[in-house]
């Protein structure tokens, strides 16, 4: 039996995709969710072999929800049209149903699922590298501390940190962890906003109140939270440039 889980803020939208669903009795449906939270909750608790996701969805949406999970399962997504989100669904070979969903359609993404099971979590993951590049995406980011989501508005970031396989947010209301790499977040937050200034740290410009000379060639930089971070060479050339110094 192959388990799945429909996640999707439309009742109607689940009905009509639990209907279809009775022309493949070899499909279980374990859970249904009406946002992002439950359906994390019940990815950990049923780990299905694939879900159906709808992306826009109040609280966090499908690609939030997806960045949350540890390992991903196959996932169909269920959505209305959003030319964004389609490029990157046909880049990354990663299914979709537009709403209102078309039982051929429906029949055919269902035909395929086999063998996208195998690569889920690859397929999955370059999926949400594509879509992460959606402005659109970068007004806030989402994390989970201690089992709580926290979406944390990157304005409230007064900077990034490098820590090992992931990134240190220091937030206005405190500190948290995302399983990204520094890279990802100098891509994708915006440049008049967030400077790189050392291999290890990106700083909020908003948040600094001084620039010192260490010592010959070497800068630090005091923010608002009274911390002081090291900046390199080329962090400072950007940052006096960034602060029209």
């Amino acid at each position: 039996m192959i388990r799945t889980i429909l996640i999707d803020d439309e009742s109607l939208a689940r009905d009509v995709v639990k209907h279809y669903l009775s022309s493949f009795p070899d499909i279980e449906v374990v859970a249904e969710c009406s946002d992002g939270f439950e359906g994390l909750k019940a990815i950990t608790q049923h780990q299905p072999d694939f879900i159906f996701l709808d992306i826009q969805m109040p609280k966090i949406n499908g690609f939030e929800m997806l960045e949350l999970v540890e390992k991903h399962p196959a996932v169909i997504f269920t959505t209305a049209f959003d030319e964004y989100a389609i490029k990157a669904f046909e880049v990354n070979a990663v299914d979709y149903l537009l709403k209102p969903i078309d039982k051929a359609r429906f029949d055919q993404a269902i035909q395929k699922l086999p063998a996208r099971l195998n690569n889920a979590d690859g397929s999955t993951q370059e999926l949400l590298d594509s879509a992460s590049l959606n402005p659109a995406q970068n007004n806030r980011v989402v994390v989970k501390k201690n089992g709580v989501i926290k979406i944390i508005a990157v304005t409230d970031i007064h900077y990034l940190e490098a820590d090992d396989d992931y990134v240190k947010l220091s937030t206005t209301e405190g500190v948290f962890h995302k399983n990204k790499t520094m890279s990802f977040f100098e891509q994708t937050l915006d440049p008049a906003q967030f400077i790189r200034i050392h291999r290890s740290y990106i700083i909020n410009l908003a948040q600094v109140t001084r620039i010192e000379l260490k010592e010959k060639d070497s800068y630090i930089v005091l923010l608002k939270s009274d911390i002081w971070l090291p900046v390199s060479k080329t962090g400072y050339v950007k940052l006096k440039a960034a602060l029209g110094l």
